[in-house]
């Protein structure tokens, strides 16, 4: 990581919306770029059914978009309800804790994605986060960076995951030495490294908990498999199990990313919906532990965050196959919950202080990398 000549602190509101549709997830950190000076107010807003739904239409749209058409007109709806559902949330989140705008230096968002493919050898990656951000900032009155992918896509880099530089900060606050692994469970699995040295390498493992959550929604039920209670019911199909770690994204290593439809529910298609859930829970720790086995040096422990630490079958999955000890953001006194969005507030510190936030060994970029943009209330 390259080293800030600026001392200045920097208060940052940070926003994430995962790929669960669950809610805008909310958290104030005090940084410099390089640490975290301190922890201020966490949250979350959840999303309601009409702006789910509207996104949820764009990324139907999505998945259907050729590279030669216009955007699909979904797009833009999907981008003012985003911004709509964030305005909202930090307005009720800055009232309810006493976070005012003139108190703010800058706000870092992410956006929703709604489509994300990873280079190829014949095509260049592309990755879509919507959000207006203009009104957001205006309604706000803040500064704020956001479109934090796009630099790195088009340096050639995987766009993803952009969270390894903050775990690190997240390491060095809590005094642990590496390598340490954070690992991250959300729609899909990622893993950082931070190397003896202080190095960082990462890659997205597979799958984590949005196979589950599309195939549980698929099948007319709840959004997710909560608690993992389908999963503990079920019995793994070892030889659907073993079709989907053919795939050979494993057999490749990283810089390396995926999106959450680029495996297909056809395979558990004949399964009862707990025989189903139980082997995709049964692939996305597999996928975490072939990660592992993949990490240039072997990690002390992993430390695992995301909305999959609370399934309680999925985390045991994980502590059987790692080979490693596996403990959760809590056990380490961070705030499991609100990580992605403290990563945006310091990822947009960065972005404002010109220092890197991907890097040759994160994203596959050819070397350290600034990225995002920022907007100023009144800019048109």
């Amino acid at each position: 990581m390259t080293t800030s000549s600026s001392t200045k602190t920097l208060r940052v509101l940070g926003f994430m919306t995962g790929t669960s549709l669950d809610a805008v997830d909310m958290a104030v950190i005090e940084t410099d770029g390089e640490n975290i000076i301190s922890f201020g107010p966490a949250g979350e807003m959840k999303l309601d059914a009409e702006t789910r739904a509207i996104v949820e239409d764009a990324i139907e749209d999505a998945l259907d978009w050729e590279r030669d058409e216009e955007e699909p007109d979904s797009f833009e709806d999907a981008r003012m309800a985003v911004a709509d559902a964030h305005l909202a949330a930090a307005l009720s989140f800055m009232a309810m804790h006493g976070v005012k705008s003139s108190g703010l230096d800058l706000v870092g968002v992410h956006g929703q994605t709604v489509l994300h493919e990873a280079p190829t050898p014949e095509l260049p990656g592309r990755t879509v986060q919507l959000i207006d951000a203009l009104s957001v900032a205006e309604g706000l009155g803040v500064r704020m960076a956001y479109d934090f992918r796009s630099a790195d896509v088009a340096a050639g880099g995987q766009g993803a995951p952009l969270a390894p530089v903050y775990h690190a900060a997240l390491v060095k606050k809590a005094g642990l030495s590496g390598p340490v692994a954070v690992l991250n469970l959300g729609g899909v699995g990622n893993i950082t490294l931070i190397r003896a040295d202080g190095g960082l390498e990462a890659f997205d493992t597979g799958p984590a908990n949005g196979m589950v959550d599309l195939l549980v929604q698929s099948r007319g039920k709840k959004r997710m498999d909560e608690g993992g209670r389908l999963a503990a019911t079920g019995t793994v199909d070892q030889a659907v199990l073993a079709a989907y770690l053919a795939h050979p994204y494993f057999a490749t290593t990283g810089p390396k990313s995926l999106d959450r439809f680029d495996f297909s529910l056809d395979p558990v298609a004949g399964l009862s919906l707990e025989d189903a859930a139980a082997t995709l829970t049964a692939f996305a720790a597999e996928a975490v532990a072939l990660g592992v086995a993949r990490c240039s040096e072997k990690p002390t422990k992993v430390v695992a965050c995301g909305g999959g630490r609370h399934n309680p079958v999925l985390l045991a999955a994980i502590r059987e196959r790692a080979g490693v000890p596996v403990t959760t953001a809590e056990d380490e006194g961070w705030r499991g919950d609100s990580i992605e969005a403290e990563a945006f507030a310091f990822l947009a510190a960065r972005c404002l202080l010109g220092l890197p936030i991907s890097f040759p060994g994160t994203t596959g970029v050819p070397e350290p990398m600034t990225g995002g943009r920022i907007v100023e209330p009144g800019e048109q």
